[in-house]
């Protein structure tokens, strides 16, 4: 009879392991139980299994815990039940998956409830108190146990436990686990969302967990940093010294690009008004639906995202935190005597901005909490642009000193639904008209602010200086029009560079395709400020690779899936590698130089 027991228990078991593993499946493939089932036990079943080892272990951990087999697969379900949920609403919003990375967020409380909604966050905090007196009151049982049994537990907790820890060193050359995978899994690091659809969830996710940020150049060492910063020479510019302002606008893009997506009006009315008489056209976004910070850290350092290893999915987590000194335009602006402050009018602790802007070089950071002006539009739950802009206002009209003035916006921030009323825009596209609708509004009301940021601006003292950028375009179109705009369409956003003065070399261009990596070279260069050898490298590399993510190559006005360089132009691009490795993985060599000044 107790034989019959532990079979039965260790059944029990492996069907909640199998099902567990199945339901992550399913969620990661748009909850199609054909796809779910046919990895499993047709296509990638070896990977499957590994994957549900690993989730063997993690049931272990929570049922030695819990001292029981019952009220451990209870907090074991709930946990994996919300992380497929997760998974599957990051899927849909972003094409994106869950990354071991993206748990952090489970500590910002307000920023989740603003993603799923009042219902679905009300539910899983629900769920979770349910998980935490269950476990709670198992533990307090788990006192009776016999010695044995403490015996066994204990054994099996320290088992899992390292099992885990041995599978959190998946990305090492030697990791047998990883070895295992590799006999059958084609790896896609351009794509985490391939990659978890051919290997598995649980593959993916140790994929992308600890990973050195780039792959270490062979020629690398002090000598060849010496040879490479010797290369290049900066060039120098007027002294003047004008406000410089980065406002990165929260989805900001043209649907009228977009095939599929029909509508009345013209919501960038007041966008063109601008862009049309400066220096402008359209930026080349890493990401569709997400991704802000990566275009920050981009845009911000003038380090490129195509050169990370495809596991440092958010520099800002996963990398920037650890290091002492990072050069960027922030810290270029402040050694010139620049006054330097982030704006961003949400929660602080997002992409741990509060420790990244210190390591750039910010001087201060308002919040949804520190800024004076907060006036929201309608029904819009985030502080509108209008406001923003006026917080840029009131720190231009006080500041005797030059102003390097960092604005990352919120008010075109996802959910769409229900945000305005009386909308003018009538939507003719397949899927979720109504957000649509609500976006067009959204960058309507976006787009007035900008410009009348842009006249108000003209009335200062100072010079000022202004680069405005959509970071990505919003995850709300369906899979037939995010399958008609294959290829770049949906990674191309909205940019110009705005000179109060007039001043720009090439106000008159106005269809640029361009990286946001090269926003400060050429706003440096064109105002006549004059550019350092780290820009002036970049500048270079510009002359052939205009724009350029991973598997998205700019070259000579044809977009091509593979990078082919040769001669001196592979040099200019190697050069651009071996720099970035040096300050983002390696010694830091070239910060011992004038390189960045």
């Amino acid at each position: 009879m107790k034989k019959m027991k532990y079979v039965l228990a260790g059944v029990a078991v492996f069907l909640l392991i199998i099902i567990s593993n199945l339901y992550l499946q399913w969620c990661q493939n748009n909850l199609s139980l054909d796809l779910a089932l046919k990895f499993a036990f047709s296509w990638h079943t070896a990977k499957f299994f590994l994957g549900s080892l690993v989730l063997l272990a993690v049931y272990g951990i929570f049922a030695t815990i819990a001292g029981s087999l019952l009220f451990g697969g209870i907090f074991y379900s709930i946990a994996i039940g919300l992380l497929g949920f997760a998974d599957l609403q990051k899927m849909t919003a972003r094409q994106e998956p869950i990354y071991p990375d993206d748990l952090k967020m489970l500590g910002q409380l307000g920023v989740l409830k603003d993603l799923v909604g009042w219902p679905v966050f009300l539910m899983a905090l629900l769920a979770i108190f349910v998980a935490v007196i269950a476990l709670g009151y198992s533990i307090y049982r788990s006192r009776k146990l016999s010695f044995t049994d403490q015996i066994i537990r204990g054994v099996v907790f320290l088992l899992s436990l390292s099992f885990l820890v041995y599978a959190s060193h998946f990305n090492s050359n030697d990791n047998l686990l990883r070895k295992a995978y590799n006999k059958t899994a084609l790896w896609i690091p351009y794509s985490q969302k391939m990659n978890y659809y051919n290997v598995g969830f649980v593959g993916g996710f140790l994929y992308n967990l600890r990973v050195e940020a780039m792959t270490k150049p062979k020629d690398y060492s002090k000598e060849k940093v010496t040879e490479v910063v010797k290369k290049y020479q900066g060039e120098k510019g007027s002294e003047e010294k004008p406000n410089i302002i980065y406002v990165m606008s929260e989805s900001f893009s043209d649907p009228a690009h977009l095939k599929g997506v029909k509508y009345s009006g013209e919501p960038l009315a007041d966008y063109y008004a601008v862009a049309n008489k400066t220096y402008s056209g359209k930026m080349l976004s890493q990401n569709y639906g997400g991704g802000t910070a990566n275009i920050e850290f981009e845009a911000l350092t003038s380090f490129s995202m195509e050169l990370l290893n495809a596991q440092m999915t958010t520099p800002y987590t996963l990398l920037v935190p650890k290091l002492q000194q990072l050069p960027s335009i922030v810290s270029l602006t402040k050694e010139q005597g620049y006054q330097t402050t982030a704006i961003h009018p949400y929660d602080t602790s997002m992409y741990k901005r509060k420790d990244v802007y210190k390591i750039l070089g910010f001087d201060r950071f308002l919040d949804q909490d520190t800024m004076k002006y907060q006036n929201k539009i309608e029904n819009n739950p985030y502080i509108s642009d209008e406001s923003a802009y006026d917080e840029i206002l009131s720190i231009l009209k006080k500041g005797k000193t030059p102003q390097f003035i960092h604005l990352v916006t919120m008010q075109t921030h996802m959910p769409y639904g229900n945000k305005y009323g009386n909308i003018p825009y009538q939507v003719n596209a397949e899927g979720n008209t109504s957000a649509i609708a609500n976006y067009l509004q959204d960058i309507a009301y976006s787009a007035e602010a900008l410009q009348s940021f842009t006249e108000a601006v003209k009335k200062l003292p100072r010079r000022t200086l202004v680069v405005f950028w959509g970071d990505h375009l919003p995850g709300i179109y369906s899979d037939a029009i995010q399958k008609a705009n294959s290829g770049t369409n949906l990674h191309e956003t909205q940019f110009l560079i705005f000179d109060s003065a007039e001043k720009l070399a090439k106000s008159n261009q106005h269809d640029v395709i361009t990286s946001p990596f090269y926003f400060a070279p050429n706003l440096l260069l064109q105002a006549g400020l004059g550019v350092t050898p780290y820009y002036a490298m970049l500048l270079k590399l510009e002359e052939t690779l205009p724009a350029f993510e991973k598997n998205m190559y700019l070259k000579q006005g044809n977009w091509q899936k593979n990078l082919t360089l040769t001669g001196a132009k592979k040099d200019v691009y190697e050069d651009y590698r071996l720099i970035q490795y040096d300050i983002l993985a390696g010694k830091q060599y070239s910060l011992k130089t004038d390189f960045f000044k």
